[in-house]
């Protein structure tokens, strides 16, 4: 049973946007806190985005003003999204979301930003 699914991966020029999306099956209940993280070839898995439960947002320093994250609770989506895209943000863009004890992982999307 998938219980998250990540979208909206791609190739991208540099400077160009894209829109994350990931969206949470009903078994996972009031999952917070929900964050986007990227895996870049033979690099560590690094937080991008990440959202708590009492509202606060925090960006890594590398995407601060370029990329949002946000949920739409009613559809139990949650976005990325990524404006002027950098070649440094090619990466795998995980989502990630806690509830309760548990942690659950997407399979992961592919964003490459190339000319």
């Amino acid at each position: 049973q998938v219980q998250i699914a990540e979208s909206g991966g791609g190739l991208v020029q540099p400077g160009g946007t894209l829109r994350l999306s990931c969206v949470t099956s009903s078994s996972i209940f009031n999952p917070y806190p929900m964050a986007w993280y990227r895996q870049a070839p033979g690099k560590q898995r690094e937080l991008v985005a990440l959202l708590a439960d009492d509202g606060t947002i925090n960006y890594a320093d590398s995407v601060r003003g370029r990329f949002t994250i946000s949920r739409d609770s009613a559809n139990a989506t949650m976005y990325l999204q990524m404006n002027s895209l950098k070649p440094e943000d090619t990466a795998v863009y995980y989502c990630y979301a806690a509830s309760g004890a548990y942690g659950y992982w997407g399979q992961g999307t592919q964003v490459t930003v190339s000319s």
